[in-house]
């Protein structure tokens, strides 16, 4: 008896305990066989993002709802959710400036890495809508975080009233050492960070935890996508894959909640995993697009008030459509 030959796969994704029995072939994805390249977040996003280097990535969220507003279907997402990171952290400031409170950033210099930036779109989110900064009130200057050079990967669509310039030849650290800003916002931190640099929320975790029971907000930063036209050939990769995602996900849940070894050289690994239960429920890192609906249509109204977006878009238009109804028995 014959046997259908497996589609090869190139997959990118970082070293993810989450992901990592799936790339090391313990949970198989059923009719393929990955070839995985296991790189840094910013690199795999560069490299996809201008040259599509692989069939299956992991995918800035931010780049990727910006794209597909803009009418871009050469990818397509699966509601696989790799990195996930409140962002009350990312504010940082001088030690020696007056800004103790986000409140006080209206009509400030503020840095960001990228405006299309994941991590900065949640943060600009949550300073308008929680803590009442404007954002046509902020001077905002664009740079590389700790290297002059950065650019912006995705074409913008700026609303009216918003002040924005990129700084090609200065990083963002040293501005903000120089009293050029009042403050960063940045997944990475500033390298000056404990050296003149401090975050603003300090308690970030009580404000993160006080957040989600607020909002209901779990910032998505990384997604999986497949490049469309691998799904138009093999209309079943998207459910598979998703499957696959599932099962190395619940394993290393399972690891995590296992209080008889030490799966993580951590202390207090199984307890702080039932600290996410308790906050988060039974499946406290979900896939699927419904049990992630909340965070996404937030992050989608975001991305469009603040211009990432093109257009306004629906959640369901961001992810491939075997993957959005499921069979039951």
């Amino acid at each position: 008896m014959s046997t259908m030959p497996k589609v090869r796969l190139s997959i990118a994704l970082g070293e993810y305990d989450h992901t990592r029995d799936l790339t090391s072939g313990l949970v198989p994805v059923e009719g393929a066989e990955l070839i995985v390249l296991n790189l840094p977040p910013e690199e795999i996003f560069f490299r996809f993002t201008f040259h599509r280097e692989w069939d299956v990535s992991e995918m800035s969220m931010g780049k990727y709802i910006s794209l597909r507003s803009q009418g871009d279907k050469s990818i397509t997402a699966i509601p696989v959710f790799v990195s996930r990171v409140f962002r009350h952290s990312m504010i940082y400031v001088r030690d020696d400036g007056k800004i103790t409170k986000p409140e006080q950033l209206k009509g400030k210099r503020i840095g960001i890495p990228e405006w299309a930036q994941t991590a900065t779109i949640y943060s600009r989110g949550m300073l308008a809508h929680e803590a009442g900064v404007p954002l046509t009130s902020v001077q905002w200057f664009q740079a590389g975080v700790n290297e002059a050079g950065r650019v912006e990967k995705v074409k913008l669509k700026l609303p009216k009233g918003i002040r924005y310039q990129s700084v090609p030849d200065r990083s963002l650290n040293d501005m903000l050492l120089a009293g050029d800003l009042d403050a960063v916002l940045s997944a990475r931190p500033p390298k000056a960070l404990g050296k003149g640099v401090r975050r603003l929320i300090q308690n970030f975790e009580q404000a993160e935890e006080a957040y989600f029971r607020k909002t209901g907000i779990f910032p998505i930063m990384h997604v999986v996508v497949i490049r469309t036209e691998l799904l138009d050939r093999y209309p079943w990769l998207a459910m598979n894959l998703l499957k696959a995602f599932e099962e190395a996900k619940q394993r290393s849940l399972a690891r995590m909640s296992d209080i008889t070894a030490s799966y993580a050289p951590f202390a207090w690994i199984p307890g702080y995993a039932a600290k996410m239960r308790s906050l988060f429920g039974e499946d406290f890192w979900p896939y699927g697009l419904e049990k992630n609906r909340t965070t996404i249509e937030a992050f989608l109204k975001f991305g469009f008030e603040q211009g990432v977006c093109h257009k306004k878009l629906s959640a369901e238009e961001l992810f491939a459509k075997q993957v959005l109804t499921s069979y039951k028995v």
